[in-house]
């Protein structure tokens, strides 16, 4: 007996499908500057912002195939840590349309919320820190958001809410 090789019809492992995204348009849907420290006339050079910084995500599918609008959403609040007085305040809506093609249906809500909102983020980043600049402030150059970090905690507080409603009392 000699050994041969295997001929022809051995299963071939499956390739996954190919992963297409391209981001189609990208706008601001709203966006908002407020100077609070210009309205309320406040001065001095005793002044130490403390920033906080707010993101939430939406993705909604379109009537196109495949394609789907992903919002970032920014509230940022400028205080003084001296008096806690509000400084300025910037609301930015910015939503990318997005082609995704090749995710599977499983995968598809994570890659909407991860990796569309990493690749529009330099653009909303740019966006508040020319309108921090032109309101009169210091340009805020907002640190590299982690997208997967913030997809874990919004998973986790729907299960506490979830988990929430179930052990309620029923009347």
């Amino acid at each position: 007996m000699t050994d041969q090789p295997a001929t022809g019809t051995a299963a071939q492992p499956a390739t996954p499908p190919k992963v297409n995204m391209r981001i189609l348009a990208q706008y601001m849907r709203d966006m908002s500057f407020e100077n609070v420290a210009a309205q309320k006339k406040l001065q001095g050079t005793n002044v130490q912002p403390d920033i906080q910084v707010q993101v939430s995500l939406d993705a909604n599918k379109r009537d196109a195939e495949n394609q789907y609008d992903v919002a970032t959403k920014f509230k940022i609040t400028s205080k003084n840590k001296a008096d806690d007085q509000v400084l300025f305040i910037v609301e930015l809506d910015y939503v990318g349309l997005f082609l995704v093609e090749g995710v599977p249906q499983e995968q598809l809500h994570p890659f909407l919320l991860i990796e569309c909102p990493r690749m529009i983020f330099p653009f909303a980043r740019r966006i508040i820190s020319d309108v921090t600049r032109d309101g009169g402030f210091p340009p805020l150059n907002l640190d590299t958001v982690d997208f997967l970090a913030l997809y874990k905690q919004e998973l986790q507080r729907q299960a506490a809410l979830k988990a929430q409603k179930e052990n309620a009392p029923v009347n």
